[in-house]
């Protein structure tokens, strides 16, 4: 489906995939990457043998494109999505894309499609999804000699429908994302695929996702669905270290706006227990950037928490998405340096 940029109300605008004008593509073969290549088609050519089909070889990235309010495009964070991109890579074995290839690819695929970035104004954005995947046909269980780096954009909403609004969400206790020393700590289709039952489950009883328990031993909160948590207690920002979370950007770079704000972050264990010491709980990401959490419930368990009023977001969490989606939108100053303005 294509958005007709004609009649599309951008305030309205869902977190889905819509048809833009042209993808990017660029082939590692004979042991080097090729040179970028520009497609119109929504199509791939794959063997049916290819090692992403059958060995999970594949990895991906997300990453935004805002304009600004004085009308210019900034993308937030590329060099740290190419190097997540690359952990992934070595992780599973694939060829490992240049930090220099990624950025050019995300900056062509931006211009080539720049009648498809979201006005400002409206809160919407051009998501842009990197896809790298094994592309040789093999029956043995063993990497792919040719990999195939590719980059398609589209322009979304929030990824909630109601936006910066608190949530429900549900303990996942019969289910685990991924366990520690697995690939829980890299972006790989796996990983979701494994969240996809406890997340259609949690949603089926009205809460809008999911938190895992550590995997080991079910004490220690550790990540949600498609996101990573945080919590708020005092002037503290709490969130998990473990050995099966996927080290998401947005967390990062919160950490980083935390303690610039006079937070202190605390990055370690969290007990489920203290989920009642909490005044402020959320998940993070590149989707959503924050959503707050208004209640934890754990069925099992029998227990729940619950955060502020259960209407509005909290303090900090306002504080903090406010500050955050200034920077990518231009309207503040990046003491951070981690945007970086498209020449369209």
């Amino acid at each position: 489906m294509q958005v007709d940029l004609n009649t599309v109300d951008w305030k309205t605008l869902p977190f889905g995939y819509y048809d833009t004008d042209y993808n990017v593509r660029c082939y590692y073969r004979n042991g080097e990457w090729g040179k970028i290549e520009v497609s119109s088609s929504k199509d791939i050519s794959i063997h049916m043998a290819a090692t992403c089909l059958h060995y999970g070889q594949e990895g991906f990235e997300g990453l935004k494109a805002y304009t600004g309010k004085d009308g210019k495009v900034r993308i937030f964070r590329v060099d740290e999505n190419a190097k997540r991109m690359q952990n992934t890579a070595n992780r599973i074995l694939m060829a490992v894309p240049p930090v220099e290839l990624f950025r050019e690819m995300v900056h062509t695929v931006v211009k080539l499609n720049k009648r498809f970035v979201p006005p400002y104004g409206y809160g919407a954005t051009l998501y842009i999804r990197p896809l790298l995947i094994g592309m040789s046909p093999e029956v043995g269980v063993k990497p792919a000699d040719e990999y195939l780096l590719m980059m398609f954009v589209t322009p979304v909403g929030p990824y909630f429908k109601d936006g910066f609004k608190p949530v429900d969400m549900m303990i996942s206790r019969n289910y685990d994302r991924a366990a520690p020393q697995g690939t829980g700590t890299v972006k790989v289709g796996g990983n979701y695929a494994a969240s996809l039952q406890s997340l259609a489950e949690a949603k089926k009883l009205g809460y809008s996702s999911t938190i895992y328990l550590d995997a080991k031993e079910k004490k220690y909160i550790d990540e949600c669905g498609p996101a990573n948590f945080f919590g708020i207690k005092g002037k503290t920002y709490v969130t998990p270290k473990s050995e099966s979370i996927l080290p998401s950007i947005t967390n990062k770079s919160l950490q980083q706006l935390a303690e610039y704000l006079g937070y202190t972050v605390e990055r370690r264990q969290v007990p489920f227990e203290e989920l009642a010491e909490f005044s402020e709980t959320a998940e993070c990401g590149t989707a959503a950037v924050i959503t707050p959490i208004k209640k934890i419930v754990d069925p099992v368990a029998g227990k729940e928490f619950t955060y502020g009023d259960g209407k509005n977001p909290g303090p900090v969490c306002t504080e903090l998405f406010t500050k955050y989606t200034a920077i990518q939108f231009g309207e503040a100053e990046d003491p951070f340096g981690w945007t970086e303005v498209v020449d369209l």
